[in-house]
């Protein structure tokens, strides 16, 4: 049982899917004060602009019983898309450290949507905040079919690193061998 429900993670929905934002809309990594990215996310959607905060659900023993949260997937991150007024309204919440702009934004889209696919596949995602070296796969088959990114090795197990290249972080989920085809 939820001790809250989700909530609202990408404003609009269709965000991530436009080719084009508009010639006066770029990207920005909003850095956030603690536990701030929620209430900025609600803000933001109530002021009608446009965000992604990747959301996932953990699961905590409260006295006794299993309840579960949605947390943010990269603690003190928000990422806007809009104009520089979006961007100053966002600033005067007073839960925002820095707006860090993107340069690369097809990038950012890009592995955004990657991330976007795998919370909705429901495995469970180790966040990886040092990216090491591996080799790019391909995933072949399955609900993930398409995804690409870097395998990681760990206590025996493959893991598959999706990165967020722009923040240098990542996340990561178990695979086994068979499912993947390297791409050279």
């Amino acid at each position: 049982m939820p001790i809250l429900a989700a909530e609202t993670s990408i404003y609009p929905d269709d965000l991530l899917s436009h080719s084009a934002h508009g010639l006066d809309s770029a990207w920005w990594a909003l850095y956030t004060k603690p536990r701030q990215e929620k209430s900025l996310a609600r803000q933001l959607l109530k002021a009608r602009i446009p965000f992604f905060l990747p959301l996932v659900p953990r699961a905590r023993l409260y006295r006794g019983s299993r309840r579960e949260s949605y947390v943010p997937l990269f603690t003190g991150y928000l990422f806007l898309c809009g104009t520089d007024e979006q961007r100053l309204a966002s600033l005067t919440t007073n839960r925002v450290v820095q707006a860090i702009p993107v340069k690369n934004a097809a990038e950012l889209v890009e592995d955004l949507k990657q991330i976007e696919r795998l919370i909705a596949s429901r495995a469970p995602l180790t966040v990886e905040k040092r990216l090491l070296p591996g080799q790019h796969v391909r995933i072949r088959a399955g609900a993930l079919a398409g995804l690409e990114g870097t395998i990681l090795f760990r206590r025996r197990e493959s893991r598959l690193l999706v990165v967020v290249r722009f923040l240098q972080q990542g996340v990561s989920v178990d695979l086994d061998d068979f499912m993947l085809e390297r791409i050279d």
